[in-house]
């Protein structure tokens, strides 16, 4: 079995007009891409809300996966024609054969060594070290699988950080890895919230696979209780506009780490934390770096 996967480019404000409008036409998926992706001109764009004023790339590549026997000259007329396009855009075609996808994906994700005795595993990979620290985390749809420099900050503050029987809160907790890796390092209480429902989903799930017991719940309900420890790793906006909440959920002589944050904004973010609790770099990986301090 195979599908045809059409592309052409357009610009920024035809391009999600246009994969709505072909899947309207019949397309099976429609996805867009940055045309300069891997050049000089690449434009990355990242989910912290300000941070993009307009979303979309000036070079888009609009990429429809189509049933091997459509016609694909007709559906990206009509998908051009509902949206007031006179013309259909020059395109090129390639055939899509069918492939086991989940073991090609699998085959992606590989077991991540955080430190000598700190491990994240994928469940379909047996572990390189067991007697290590395991964390058994399968990809999905939140974001901390292991593999990003801020979640890898935040992992080794925690094994340098947690005591036996300590309470923790994950600010934040995507797939719930730096809740479930503080329960695993020794922690007693151990607790995360997301704004995202499917994360707080994910992350029970993940909790569960670890064997180990934490309170997973999404930020409608009221976070209760002051932590011995205090994790978040999502980005500078929402930390800054966050900082009373987190900083309320610290104990006096607790610790409070952050991370999610560029080089360039340690200074700021800093000085925002610095009417609660004072803050320093605790440590740096590539372009970010985990903030961490001792409330008074």
């Amino acid at each position: 079995m195979s599908w045809q996967s059409v592309s052409f480019l357009t610009d920024a404000s035809r391009a999600e007009p246009l994969c709505d409008a072909l899947l309207e036409a019949g397309a099976l998926a429609a996805s867009i891409e940055d045309a300069d992706a891997g050049t000089p001109d690449e434009q990355p764009q990242f989910g912290e809300p300000g941070s993009v004023n307009s979303p979309g790339w000036a070079h888009s590549r609009v990429v429809a996966l189509l049933e091997a026997d459509a016609d694909a000259h007709a559906l990206l007329a009509a998908a051009g024609a509902a949206i007031g396009l006179d013309e259909v855009p020059a395109f090129s075609i390639e055939t899509v054969e069918e492939q086991n996808w989940v073991q090609l994906t699998q085959s992606q994700f590989d077991p991540i060594r955080v430190s000598e005795r700190l491990w994240i595993v994928p469940s379909w990979h047996e572990s390189p070290d067991p007697a290590a620290v395991n964390l058994i985390l399968d990809p999905g749809m939140a974001f901390g699988t292991g593999s990003h420099p801020t979640t890898r900050l935040c992992l080794e503050w925690l094994e340098r950080t947690v005591s036996a029987d300590c309470t923790v809160l994950d600010y934040g907790c995507g797939s719930g890895i730096l809740a479930i890796a503080a329960a695993r390092l020794g922690a007693g209480r151990v607790a995360g919230v997301d704004i995202d429902l499917q994360a707080v989903e994910a992350a029970k799930a993940n909790a569960e696979r670890n064997g180990v017991t934490a309170l997973f719940a999404d930020s409608a309900q009221p976070v209760a209780g002051e932590y011995d420890l205090v994790v978040a790793n999502i980005l500078s906006n929402p930390l800054r506009v966050l900082a009373p909440a987190i900083c309320a959920h610290v104990r006096s002589g607790g610790r409070l780490a952050l991370s999610g944050i560029l080089r360039e904004q340690a200074e700021e973010i800093i000085g925002i934390y610095a009417q609660w609790l004072p803050m320093q770099v605790a440590d740096t990986r590539e372009d970010w770096v985990c903030l961490s301090g001792v409330k008074p």
